[in-house]
């Protein structure tokens, strides 16, 4: 809107056009008060009834909270205002009525379910605390970016429409494609190792993937955001080094530039940066661990996966950020290289947050043959992954990468109890809509 002033810079002596939404409206009788709420914060609008145009006044009293306002007017200080200054307005007009009947209350004073709040998400969003959420999400990829620049990694983007499955099974969703099957795709994995394979050397992407899994949990998302790396002439310790760096990264860009939004969310006291040294446990030591806590029901053996409830108990044990490295070859992927001098055990890695799993990586087989062996190991056949695999037939140098989940990450460093309250529109068995 032309010459249009934020509430925040709006100074004593000036006049403004402020635009926004209605908040909140005080009647007091021969004075009234609005309340006008905008990106950057709320401003009062003060109404003299008896001393100001009669159509003016009643415009914006009979405005219904949430409808759009734009107000021209003197801004004067006022110490007894919400921010110590307010708007005496020279003209209203009405941009945007809302319904008097409002779905959900923006101003939050009374709660409102999640499915509510996801059905209608746009006023939601209007609460600071939401919006807090996602002005932190916005700074966390900012800073994952610069992270990665500061790591030789070029961004990339890779398809979401593919013709095979990046892990095969049954978790893909299948679309129409000019007449022929193809999927939504799981993971850039197979197109960030090709990129590997390029000058590019170093990669990332931060992009939606898409898993049809049946889970209907707080932590699990039929579309998610990945936030992804691969690394040519990189181990898997050295892949995990970027792993540790980018999330610290993260941490310590909210710390120093969302100072209101975690004092909206009412986390700036409580707010700790990751020490940037994690510990990296052995798969091995992980089961001893779990299993000296006589917390679990079973004692778990070599070849068993983590459940919520081992990663629960492992992650109050641990209490920080930490890696579980050395998976046994055969919970990992067909692309996940096994050492050199045991074939039991995989480079595959995993970073956990004490309350869930947050990265999966390791260094990838880079050797052709082998590559071919591990399909044929895990029931899927190499002529179908034919674009993929023809490359390392060509110089593929070794290489190493990891996948983080973008909103696992906002969730765990933000404390939020649901991962469908880090997404503007998430999708999940029950919702495709909005």
């Amino acid at each position: 809107m032309h010459g249009r002033t934020y509430t925040a810079d709006a100074t004593p002596g000036e006049a403004v056009t402020v635009a926004g939404w209605i908040h909140e409206t005080r009647d007091l009788g021969g004075i009234a008060f609005l309340i006008l709420r905008d990106k950057t914060g709320r401003i009062q609008v003060k109404l003299e009834k008896d001393e100001m145009d009669e159509a003016m006044v009643e415009t914006g009293l009979d405005a219904h909270r949430e409808s759009v306002l734009r107000v021209e007017g003197d801004v004067k200080e006022e110490p007894r205002a919400p921010t110590g200054v307010e708007v005496v307005p020279t003209a209203i007009e009405v941009v945007a009525p809302a319904d008097p009947e409002l779905p959900l209350d923006p101003s939050g004073k009374v709660d409102a379910e999640l499915p509510t709040r996801l059905d209608n998400r746009t006023l939601d969003l209007r609460k600071p605390e939401v919006q807090a959420v996602f002005e932190i999400r916005a700074e966390l990829l900012r800073a994952v970016r610069e992270a990665f620049r500061s790591h030789d990694a070029t961004e990339i983007n890779t398809p979401k429409i593919v013709a095979t499955g990046t892990e095969g099974g049954t978790e893909l969703f299948p679309i129409s494609y000019f007449g022929e099957e193809a999927f939504m795709n799981q993971s850039p994995q197979l197109f960030k190792q090709l990129m590997a394979g390029s000058n590019l050397e170093r990669v990332f992407e931060i992009g939606p993937i898409f898993r049809a899994e049946e889970h209907n949990t707080p932590r699990h998302l039929n579309e998610a955001h990945s936030i992804d790396f691969e690394g040519a002439f990189c181990d898997h310790t050295e892949a995990m080094d970027v792993a540790e760096a980018v999330t610290t990264a993260a941490y310590e860009a909210v710390a120093e530039h969302c100072a209101e939004e975690l004092e909206t969310l009412g986390l700036a006291d409580d707010f700790a940066v990751p020490s940037g040294d994690f510990p990296r446990l052995s798969y091995q030591d992980a089961l001893d661990r779990v299993n000296a806590t006589g917390e679990l029901d079973e004692h778990l053996v070599w070849g068993d996966d983590l459940s919520t409830e081992a990663e629960h108990v492992l992650g109050q044990e641990v209490g920080e950020h930490y890696f579980i490295t050395d998976w046994p070859s055969e919970v990992k992927p067909f692309y996940i290289k096994d050492h050199d001098d045991d074939a039991e055990t995989s480079t595959g890695f995993d970073m956990m947050h004490p309350r869930m799993e947050l990265v999966s990586g390791g260094q990838r087989e880079h050797r052709h043959d082998e590559l071919i062996a591990g399909f044929e190991q895990q029931g899927l056949d190499p002529e179908e992954f034919e674009y993929y695999t023809k490359m390392f037939r060509y110089g593929m140098p070794p290489h190493a990468g990891w996948g983080m989940g973008c909103e696992r990450l906002l969730m765990t460093m933000l404390g939020l109890d649901n991962i469908r309250e880090a997404v503007l529109f998430p999708r999940d068995r029950q919702r495709l809509s909005p």
